[in-house]
């Protein structure tokens, strides 16, 4: 049996990031740092980088995507586009937590940390797994010296400090293709905080060139 072709993608934070995996090769791969824009890009890059790794739309044989948490507007782009794609292509779409991501390829017990902004801080522990937090200054847990990673692990003291493993798109690729033939709940963004303002219900258009 063929090996699945993945695309994955995630914009939850200030950049556009995407990767196409065929077994455990990464075709092609780009992270674009971008404070905003994500939404004209995202879909361009895709085309790039699938065009880069010598396949095409109808090649994949699943879609991964970023679910958060992290920046609102973002998650819910990444999430509309993969269902978009999702539907136009009859291919699943698999949800990946950032968390998870960052986690992925690192040994494990471990603590994933992110920046949450407000002094705040996202939090998940893996290896037993726990759900995901979103931790007030006020709050802060004791970590010990157990291991972290993540873009926030130096905001709380304690346990050695490691780098990703991989890419963000990458990982989301290779955790997609675990996932797939398994049920898999629709991608939906992973919000730990309320939104400052409401947002449209309406996803973005996905045009296939």
């Amino acid at each position: 049996m063929a090996a699945p072709l993945i695309l994955a993608f995630d914009t939850s934070a200030a950049f556009c990031a995407a990767a196409v995996l065929l077994d455990d090769r990464v075709l092609a791969a780009a992270e674009e740092p971008m404070a905003m824009g994500q939404a004209e890009r995202l879909m361009p890059l895709l085309a790039e980088l699938l065009a880069m790794a010598g396949a095409g739309w109808r090649d994949l044989a699943a879609i991964g995507v970023g679910t958060g948490p992290g920046n609102f507007t973002g998650v819910r782009l990444s999430v509309s586009a993969a269902r978009g794609l999702a539907l136009s292509l009859g291919r699943p779409a698999i949800g990946v937590t950032r968390l998870e991501a960052l986690a992925e390829g690192l040994p494990q017990p471990l603590a994933v940390i992110e920046d949450a902004r407000r002094g705040a801080l996202y939090l998940q522990r893996f290896g037993p797994t726990t759900a995901a937090e979103l931790v007030e200054p006020d709050s802060l847990p004791d970590l010990g010296a157990l291991p972290r990673t993540g873009g926030g692990a130096a905001l709380i003291p304690g346990g050695v400090i490691l780098p990703p493993a991989m890419p963000l798109a990458v990982a989301i690729a290779r955790i997609t293709a675990r996932r797939l033939g398994t049920p898999q709940p629709r991608p939906a963004p992973l919000y730990l905080r309320a939104a400052d303002a409401a947002v449209s219900s309406d996803p973005p258009p996905v045009i296939l060139s």
